[in-house]
């Protein structure tokens, strides 16, 4: 359904334009509120699996969702998984503000437990409809189109939840938590209706001739290439989620509440950047990796490089960590330096794995394999999620990098099966 003679373009760049907007915003508050939840339960005294539990539905629900999205988005339509998936958001954001300081430590993890799970199907829902939008969206007749608009839209939106880890830590240590969320829940409401208004016709309104047993994805390169995303993002989440910002805040602050200020603008900078240069090498990877050339062959031949690469500098930083034993400043500045080449590295990895499901998912079946997809990405975060916070709490910092550096060979191994040849 790509656009090919230019009326048609000029539509199509419309919706991608419109659901690109709409993904950004939800990106924007999905970053500041995973901020927002860490930092001030860590001000609460919750240990590192405490806080891993506090992500755990939100992944798991997002693993769900994933694989149900296809079909939903098959059955219902495009536009109304990504309205829903935006609605859905704000709807959890209100629920946040209804949290009680007073509660019990049992109370306010299972609260915040389900309410964060709501919030990982809005967005999932959000994701696979931007992604699969973009399959159908993309000029059928430009070689390498689908590489770029595809690196645009995921790097792009990779930005903006970097400024959004800034905006959540910033917004936490100036008017605080409530405050705070009140805010986020008020724009994106207000996004929504902008979008609903702007959105033009174009996209699949669905069919409800669709059967459910399609929420399995039947294709054996989606299936492999599935697996490798499971431990390629695992591998970021188990240092990502707990383990790092949580080593950053231990070595910043002194303690008081205005050392724990300063720490979570330093530690809320360091993951906007990370974000945001990840964002920023996914956005131009089709440029490095030369999309106008590029083949599903040569493609999955980077894959295995990449793959490679990464491998190395989890294990490298995870050798530092050990030897230094206790927080150090020469580590600190390593750990800075050594995961943002990581986060070059895995943007690389992601946006190759991006263009591979696409082209790897046949038009009629795109939703479905998308979703499948991303089911299995969502499964990686969450085993990612809760690895970060067992690892961190029996070995440290160490332990979290050496569990990433093997996630990471995990998903090297598994690249090597991908079929060098796209179905039809």
């Amino acid at each position: 359904m790509g656009a090919s003679d230019p009326q048609d373009r000029r539509g199509a760049v419309a919706a991608y334009v419109a659901v690109t907007a709409a993904y950004w915003a939800f990106m924007l508050t999905d970053g500041a509120l995973r901020m927002l939840v860490l930092l001030h339960f860590h001000t609460l005294g919750f240990s590192p699996i405490e806080l891993a539990w506090l992500f755990l539905l939100y992944e798991f629900m997002g693993m769900v969702t994933n694989l149900c999205a296809g079909w939903i988005a098959a059955r219902f339509g495009l536009t109304a998984t990504l309205y829903a998936g935006l609605a859905l958001q704000v709807a959890a954001l209100v629920a946040l503000t209804r949290l009680d300081p007073g509660w019990a430590v049992a109370t306010s993890v299972a609260f915040v437990m389900v309410v964060q799970g709501a919030s990982g199907v809005a967005k999932d829902l959000a994701k696979m409809s931007s992604k699969s939008a973009v399959k159908l969206l993309a000029p059928t007749g430009e070689h390498g189109a689908l590489f770029r608009w595809v690196a645009l839209l995921t790097g792009s939106k990779n930005a903006v939840k970097g400024i959004g880890f800034l905006l959540g830590a910033s917004l936490l240590a100036l008017v605080g938590f409530q405050a705070s969320v009140i805010a986020m829940a008020v724009v994106l409401a207000a996004i929504l209706v902008a979008v609903m208004l702007a959105m033009p016709a174009g996209l699949p309104r669905g069919s409800r001739k669709v059967p459910f047993r399609d929420v399995f994805s039947r294709s054996g390169a989606i299936n492999r290439l599935s697996a490798a995303r499971l431990f390629l993002f695992g591998a970021r989440d188990v240092w990502f989620v707990v383990g790092i910002p949580i080593y950053f805040t231990a070595v910043l602050s002194d303690g008081t509440q205005e050392g724990n200020r300063t720490a979570f603008f330093l530690v809320g900078g360091f993951m906007a950047l990370w974000i945001i240069g990840y964002g920023a090498v996914q956005a131009v990877a089709p440029r490095l990796l030369g999309a106008r050339e590029t083949t599903v062959a040569r493609t999955v031949a980077q894959v295995r490089l990449w793959a490679a690469i990464l491998t190395l500098i989890p294990a490298g930083l995870a050798l530092a960590a050990a030897l230094a034993g206790a927080p150090a400043g020469w580590l600190t500045a390593v750990l800075v330096a050594g995961l943002l080449v990581f986060g070059g590295v895995f943007a690389i990895n992601s946006a190759l794995h991006s263009f591979l499901v696409l082209a790897y998912a046949q038009a009629e079946h795109v939703t479905k394999d998308v979703g499948f997809y991303y089911m299995s990405n969502a499964a990686g975060r969450l085993a990612g999620t809760l690895l970060s916070g067992v690892s961190y709490q029996l070995g440290g910092l160490w332990l979290c990098l050496a569990t990433a550096a093997v996630m990471c060979a995990m998903s090297r191994v598994l690249a090597g099966r991908l079929p060098e040849t796209a179905p039809g």
